[in-house]
């Protein structure tokens, strides 16, 4: 297994979207205004794309521009110092049609309020970087 400069275990593809796939709140960043926006969302990994049910508005908005996001999971223990974390970089579109009407029928809710409307991040960036502590302490005590 990678590790990275800072000695964090870099994960490959598959370990990321098996990490994605056990997880349904992360964060959604996007650029409002050309200001950096960070929003939470529920999602759904749908094979190489993650589903987010949202309203009008600002995930919508970028949705339909075809905006490049990113999706942030991550499982952090605060008490040990361990945990991963997972970013997904990709083109956003809103989903429409056939393609609506089966995403809405998926296990998938909005974050808040109503969400009439389905987004698509499709995954072309992925990458993942996980942290045991065990593994820093015997790195410092080398």
């Amino acid at each position: 297994m990678p590790f990275d400069r800072n000695d964090l275990e870099v994960l490959d593809r598959h370990e990321c979207l098996r990490l994605l796939a056990g997880h349904s709140v992360g964060r959604v960043g996007l650029s409002k205004g050309a200001l950096p926006v960070i929003l939470p969302v529920n999602f759904y990994l749908d094979g190489e794309r993650v589903l987010v049910r949202t309203g009008f508005g600002t995930k919508l908005a970028a949705a339909m521009r075809n905006a490049v996001v990113c999706l942030e999971v991550d499982e952090i223990d605060p008490v040990y110092h361990a945990g991963w974390s997972v970013l997904v970089t990709g083109t956003a579109r809103e989903l429409v049609g056939e393609e609506a009407e089966r995403a809405m029928a998926l296990p998938l809710r909005p974050w808040s309020g109503h969400g009439d409307h389905v987004i698509a991040i499709d995954i072309e960036l992925v990458s993942g970087r996980r942290l045991d502590p065990a593994r820093q302490v015997l790195a410092v005590g080398d």
